[in-house]
């Protein structure tokens, strides 16, 4: 079972992250938060394989919290989820230590496949950004 942490501000997009992943029937979500600061607390507390961290949100945005996810846990692989499609978000989350990049407009099954792929050792990036990796 593959164990992820989901980060995102708004509690919609968490709730339809957590079906579409709990879906696939290889993943469990462990820890759910609305902002950077409790995500970093939350992998404190369970160090999952996979963390789908939004790039923007309240309080610490995913690109810091990903600094300290991998500070406190760094078996855990990041993957960045981004409204933006720009090569300056891709590298900064690059820069910060992800290892995927996955658009919110990409459909659910891409995001599986993300989570999948970053498990088993490999890096994910949706096809709109690969050209920034």
């Amino acid at each position: 079972m593959i164990t992820v942490l989901l980060a995102d501000d708004h509690a919609m997009v968490r709730d339809g992250l957590r079906y579409i992943l709990e879906a696939a029937g290889d993943i469990q979500i462990v820890a759910v938060a609305a902002n950077g600061k409790e995500a970093v607390a939350l992998a404190l507390t369970h160090c999952p394989n996979i963390a789908v961290i939004d790039i923007s949100m309240p309080v610490m945005d995913g690109i810091e919290a990903t600094k300290q996810i991998l500070a406190v846990c760094p078996h855990t692989r990041i993957v960045t989820l981004s409204m933006y499609h720009s090569g300056e978000y891709v590298r900064r989350a690059l820069n910060a230590g992800a290892f995927g990049y996955v658009l919110k407009d990409a459909a659910g099954n891409e995001l599986i496949d993300a989570v999948r792929s970053l498990h088993a050792g490999k890096r994910y990036f949706s096809p709109q950004v690969a050209k920034y990796c």
